[in-house]
């Protein structure tokens, strides 16, 4: 992993928060940049600086793209805050590697506390030790997020954990633990679980007490379907990633069968998924990620969220449109065209663990692996770290 650095003070919050730019390479699953707030729900608009273009009718594409679904930045610096400010954030084994990289930034004592945390110092085991130290450095990064955004934070839960409900179910309870402690309440928090089916079912659970959860790593219909049935508050899906595996790869029967359809596999799930929720009425969000280019932005117009790359956000920013232009903002997907969706008896059965595991195509099946084995990378990764650097100094 490759870092750069640039430090300034930041205008958009003051003297709190410093300019940091941060690059990763090398392939990593949270690739980009390290603060981003992706898996993060504002509504975009248009700063001030097209308020001459706002004034005289004119609109920017971005104003009118938001008004079908909510627009959220896929990864943001502290200095695009301005251009695009967060409402929400979210807290990954990512986040802490950047942190534990950097000495100076903002988070950083965030992460030497929960080294001094004496409950975590006094544990024998160094592997029950190192995970407090992991679950107290998410929360109080979180706690910080929690203060500087106006929405939900989303925390991940430990993807080591994705094949074991009930794991997942107490690391989300010592989680929302350690969260009270700090006085952030359950209704600011997401918990972000793979969709395997334990984590299926744990957010079954999860959601029944009434805690959100944000289903993630959803690569076809039937996780999609099954995430709805178990009441997920989010679901994400990743359209750049099911298209790529698409023009790679062959023999998955869901994905040959949408480009039979004339469809792109990535847009076609998120629209199957949009449809089946809510014509059954489901209370699940649908939020589409990997979105790789405006075309892909305008095709899902009408989904809950679209996370969209800077460069997509700056375009559609710096693109003014007049009222009267034959321009095609069309919402694409909404509750109307979703009822007269047909869907086969087989999608609309009642998803279980072996019905799930038989409808889940290589393509699935090879991206939910290769997404886990990037989280558990980073969170190995991330103890390593803790281990090295415990106890710290000056604390």
């Amino acid at each position: 992993m490759s870092l750069s650095l640039q430090s300034s003070p930041s205008s958009f919050l003051s003297s709190t928060l410093p300019k940091l730019r941060l690059g990763f390479a090398n392939g990593c699953p949270s690739s980009s940049l390290l603060f981003k707030f992706n898996a993060s729900f504002p509504a975009i608009r248009a700063s001030s600086g097209f308020s001459s273009s706002l004034d005289t009718g004119l609109r920017t594409e971005l104003d009118a793209v938001s008004t079908f679904s909510e627009i959220v930045p896929d990864t943001v610096i502290f200095d695009d805050f301005e251009k695009f400010p967060p409402t929400a954030a979210t807290v990954s084994s990512s986040l802490l590697l950047g942190i534990l990289s950097l000495p100076d930034t903002i988070f950083r004592n965030a992460v030497d506390m929960a080294l001094a945390d004496s409950t975590c110092s006094r544990l024998d085991n160094p592997e029950l030790r190192l995970a407090c130290f992991f679950n107290k450095a998410l929360v109080n990064v979180g706690g910080d997020l929690a203060k500087l955004v106006p929405g939900r934070v989303s925390t991940e839960v430990d993807a080591r954990l994705a094949y074991d409900t009930h794991g997942i179910i107490r690391r989300v309870h010592d989680l929302l633990k350690l969260y009270n402690e700090i006085d952030v309440p359950p209704e600011r928090l997401l918990f972000k679980i793979p969709s395997t089916w334990q984590g299926i079912e744990a957010s079954r659970l999860l959601e029944s007490e009434g805690i959100q959860t944000h289903l993630t790593f959803v690569y076809s219909f039937a996780q999609a379907a099954a995430a709805a049935q178990a009441g997920a508050s989010v679901i994400q899906i990743f359209v750049g990633r099911v298209r790529d595996w698409a023009r790679n790869h062959s023999g998955d029967p869901e994905i040959e069968a949408a480009i039979q359809r004339g469809e792109d596999p990535g847009l076609g799930l998120v629209t199957k998924a949009y449809n089946y929720i809510h014509k059954y009425g489901h209370k699940s969000k649908l939020m589409a990620a990997a979105v790789r280019n405006k075309q892909d932005l305008f095709s899902l117009l009408g989904v809950d969220y679209i996370i969209a790359p800077l460069k997509i956000l700056q375009s559609l920013k710096e693109s003014i449109t007049a009222p009267d232009e034959k321009y095609s903002y069309i919402r694409r997907l909404s509750p109307q065209s979703a009822a007269n969706h047909d869907f086969t008896a087989e999608e609309l059965t009642k998803w279980d663990q072996l019905s799930l595991a038989s409808a889940m195509g290589p393509a699935s099946m090879q991206l939910l692996a290769a997404g886990l084995e990037g989280y558990v990378n980073q969170a190995n990764r991330v103890e390593e770290l803790l281990d090295k650097i415990w106890p710290p100094p000056n604390v």
